[in-house]
């Protein structure tokens, strides 16, 4: 089972018909959010994003948008980075 987190809160966008199918949001996407489906990248867990930017930062076709820096998935990252205690999500 996927962990989803809070119920449509994610800032992630995808614009399908910008699409090239590339792959690369599937291929770096941490949770599983982009899936191959044949030659176009399908969105099929968007409650699961934490919104860390790496499918906008590797999309060449500016296909996904993300605000990274929101969030308590990005608080707990941005801790993990400075090797400093995570900050309570509660």
């Amino acid at each position: 089972m996927s962990l989803q987190y809070l119920k449509d809160v994610v800032t992630l966008q995808y614009d399908p018909e910008k699409c090239a199918g590339c792959g690369m949001c599937a291929d770096v996407c941490p949770h599983g959010v982009f899936e191959m489906n044949g030659k176009k990248a399908v969105l099929t867990g968007r409650d699961r994003c934490i919104e860390c930017g790496a499918c906008m930062t590797n999309c060449p076709c500016e296909a996904i948008s993300v605000r990274p820096g929101v969030g308590c998935a990005w608080a707990i990252l941005f801790s993990a980075w400075k090797a400093e205690p995570v900050p309570s999500c509660d």
